[in-house]
């Protein structure tokens, strides 16, 4: 059956919006206290990124509420989020897989740089990526009686391992030379409702989380030697939605080392209406600087 795009669009934001809810003002704080048993400023001031998830906020809150810390705690005035582009129409998705067997990204109007400010393309208004990122950056300044610094949200897309080519990206790195900056990722989703066989679909305590680390490193290994058609074809079959997000933040900083901080899991067989084991990896990376 045809994956209905438009439809799964407006379901991931009514879930969203009734997880936020469910979440309310308590849990929100809760979560940001939990967070604190990461600090990852240091890893930001030093000009390193953290990248956080946008799955369930439930189960991931914590460390999308760790980037936020590190953000406010990093004594930045800007803060640039590199975030995922989701493929919400069929022409998205077809440019993405035209690049990924070697098209080239040119060829599709959607290459480049998107977000607030920058003229031509809106895909990223109607892009969840960010909801539950805004949320604790409104709940943490508000706690903390600040504005806090001004935030840059640049969608990239088609980076097509080639993220020097990519239109915005020397504005984007210029940008990013007095500001620190995180990115969000899912950067494994598995099981039945994501395409895998049902022999080959693991349930995450039953040797799945084992495979998503197996495979987030994997990613890992490859943006640190920067090869970036490398990782953008291991996201293709590790089914990442950080193609464009981790070769444009390894393409500005340069040289870095990553490590996974913490790793849990966001259940998606409801949302995608099927059985389980349907779910996706929540990781919190962090990518230290490597000065040579």
């Amino acid at each position: 059956m045809e994956l209905d795009r438009d439809q799964l669009q407006k379901d991931i934001h009514a879930l969203y919006k009734r997880e936020h809810d469910e979440l309310g003002e308590e849990g929100t704080y809760r979560l940001l206290d939990e967070a604190k048993q990461w600090d990852l400023s240091g890893t930001l001031a030093n000009g390193g990124v953290v990248v956080f998830p946008h799955a369930g906020v439930a189960e991931c809150g914590q460390q999308i509420a760790a980037a936020v810390h590190a953000c406010l705690d990093s004594g930045a005035e800007r803060v640039i989020v590199i975030s995922v582009l989701h493929a919400f129409t069929e022409k998205m998705e077809q440019a993405r897989v035209a690049v990924a067997e070697g098209d080239d990204p040119a060829n599709w109007e959607f290459w480049g740089m998107q977000g607030p400010g920058i003229e031509g393309r809106h895909e990223w208004t109607g892009d969840h990526a960010l909801i539950s990122f805004r949320h604790f950056w409104q709940a943490e300044t508000q706690r903390r009686g600040i504005k806090g610094p001004e935030v840059l949200e640049r969608y990239p897309y088609l980076a097509g391992g080639k993220p020097e080519l990519l239109p915005g990206i020397d504005e984007l790195a210029r940008e990013a030379e007095d500001a620190v900056i995180v990115s969000t990722a899912d950067p494994f989703h598995h099981g039945i409702g994501y395409g895998d066989p049902p022999e080959k679909s693991f349930m995450p305590e039953e040797d799945g989380l084992e495979l998503a680390q197996e495979s987030i490193e994997e990613g890992i290994a490859l943006l640190e030697k920067g090869d970036y058609w490398g990782y953008n074809q291991h996201c293709v079959t590790a089914k990442s939605d950080a193609r464009d997000t981790g070769q444009v933040f390894r393409y500005i900083r340069g040289p870095m080392r990553g490590n996974i901080i913490d790793l849990t899991y966001s259940e998606a067989g409801e949302l995608y209406k099927t059985a389980d084991p349907t779910w996706v990896a929540a990781a919190l990376i962090e990518w230290e600087r490597v000065f040579e």
